[in-house]
């Protein structure tokens, strides 16, 4: 069983930063793929950025190349996301979730353990 806690959340005015993180526990975490998804009201879960086990590998959606960075420290049991120029667009809960596996994946349904969300607000 792996337990993900997000933090980093908040309200942000447009063209600015947060840094989102999520700490892990109960497994290795180095044995895990890690992905950050984030859902609008009304919209489906769509996967943001995903990051392989070593972050060697990393996807990033095509809306948010460019601006958001993913990335992990094993040794903290952490995975990030930078998130820059933010756009009110970018609103949303935003989850992390792993899997274990050698690459990253993007669907939802790949994933195996999720946290319980963190809610970013863009104004304009």
């Amino acid at each position: 069983q792996v337990q993900l806690v997000e933090s980093g959340g908040g309200l942000v005015q447009a063209g600015g930063s947060l840094r989102l993180s999520c700490a892990a526990s109960g497994r290795t975490f180095s044995n895990y793929a890690m992905g950050w998804f984030r859902q609008a009201p009304g919209k489906e879960r769509e996967c943001v950025a995903a990051i392989n086990w070593s972050g060697g590998n990393t996807y990033y959606e095509d809306s948010v190349k460019g601006r958001f960075t993913i990335s992990r420290d094993n040794a903290k049991n952490t995975v990030y996301l930078q998130m820059n120029s933010l756009i009110p667009e970018d609103t949303a809960v935003y989850y992390c979730a792993a899997r274990n596996g050698n690459y990253y994946y993007t669907l939802s349904q790949q994933y195996v353990y999720w946290g319980q969300g963190t809610q970013v607000t863009v104004s304009s």
